[in-house]
C-alpha cells in the first residue's frame, strides 16, 4: 500500500489530493513539521531533508510534490494525471505547467511565507515581501492569460498540473495575497 508523509496545509496535500483522483488505496502519516517530527532520526531516514511530502511504495521512497505527481500518473496511467508518452505535445505543456507552477507561480509565495514566518526572525527580511507579491502578480496575471476560455491547463481534461495550479493559488488566497487589479 502506498504511503504518503505529510501534513495539512503543506505540499502534501497535492499528493493526497492526486490519490483521491486516482482512487487508489493509501495511508497518510502526519509528520507534524512544528513539532520537529521531520528532523526526527525515523523520518530523516524516509527524506534527508526532513521536508514533506514523502512517498513511500513497497521499497522505493520518492520525494518532491512534483515528482510524486509525475510518479504517480505514470503509476496509474487511466487516471490521465500525466499525458500518454504517446501525446508528445501534450506531454510537454504538461511539464511546461508544471515547471510554471513552481518557478513562476509557487516561488514568490514560499519567498513570502519564508519572510513572514519559517525563516529564523534574524534571517527575515520584510522589505522583500512586497516585491515578493509583486512577482507573483505578474505570473498570476500570465496564468490568467494563458488559461483564458480553457476548463484545464493540458488538453481538455483534468491533470497533475491542474492540482499544482489550484493547490498554489489556494495558497495565495490563504496567506491572503491580493491579485493585481487589472
Amino acid at each position: 500500500m502506498l504511503k504518503v508523509y505529510g501534513i495539512a496545509n503543506s505540499r502534501s496535500m497535492r499528493v493526497v489530493w492526486a490519490l483521491e483522483e486516482i482512487g487508489a488505496g493509501y495511508e497518510y502519516v502526519k509528520v507534524d513539521l512544528f513539532k520537529g517530527e521531520g528532523r526526527s532520526p525515523s523520518y530523516l531516514a524516509i527524506n534527508p531533508a526532513g521536508k514533506v511530502p514523502a512517498l513511500v511504495d513497497g521499497d522505493f521512497t520518492l520525494t518532491e510534490s512534483v515528482a510524486i505527481l509525475n510518479y504517480l500518473g505514470e503509476k496509474f496511467p487511466a487516471s490521465g494525471l500525466v499525458p500518454a508518452f504517446d501525446r508528445l505535445q501534450e506531454r510537454g505543456e504538461f511539464h511546461r505547467w508544471c515547471c510554471f507552477a513552481l518557478s513562476e507561480l509557487e516561488q514568490p509565495l514560499w519567498n513570502i511565507a519564508k519572510h513572514r514566518f519559517i525563516l529564523p526572525q534574524d534571517k527575515r527580511v520584510p522589505a522583500m515581501l512586497a516585491t515578493a507579491e509583486w512577482e507573483f502578480g505578474i505570473a498570476a496575471g500570465v496564468l490568467e492569460g494563458l488559461l483564458q476560455g480553457r476548463d484545464y491547463a493540458v488538453g481538455g481534461s483534468f491533470s497533475a498540473a491542474d492540482i499544482l495550479i489550484a493547490h498554489t493559488l489556494s495558497w495565495a488566497r490563504s496567506a491572503r495575497i491580493a491579485l493585481p487589479e487589472r
